[in-house]
């Protein structure tokens, strides 16, 4: 299980970062590689809690590298919302450290 730690501390009112490495794919053919906390309360903890659920429209990842298909280098974000009707496929990455 891959945690990943703020740098920034906190009073205890938001809970600590746990995130998973994702790939997905869009219906404009890009790749999108980054991390998504899984650490949201409620009982919402997998990364399918994060795609399926109607109260965001939008998933939000961090460190995370874009393959767009007409550009040959892929661009790095620290931060990407990704609208999830654009969504065709996700998937967690096998290596989460």
């Amino acid at each position: 299980m891959a945690r990943h730690e703020s740098s920034e501390k906190t009073d205890g009112m938001y809970p600590e970062i746990e995130s998973r490495i994702l790939r997905l794919k869009l219906v404009d053919e890009s790749q999108v590689v980054g991390r998504v906390n899984i650490n949201r309360g409620g009982g919402y903890d997998r990364v399918s809690d994060l795609l399926v659920t109607s109260e965001e429209p939008f998933l939000v990842m961090f460190s995370v590298t874009v393959y767009f298909k007409d550009i040959e280098k892929p661009i790095k974000y620290k931060t990407f919302f990704v609208n999830k009707s654009r969504i065709l496929w996700a998937s967690p990455e096998e290596d989460q450290v």
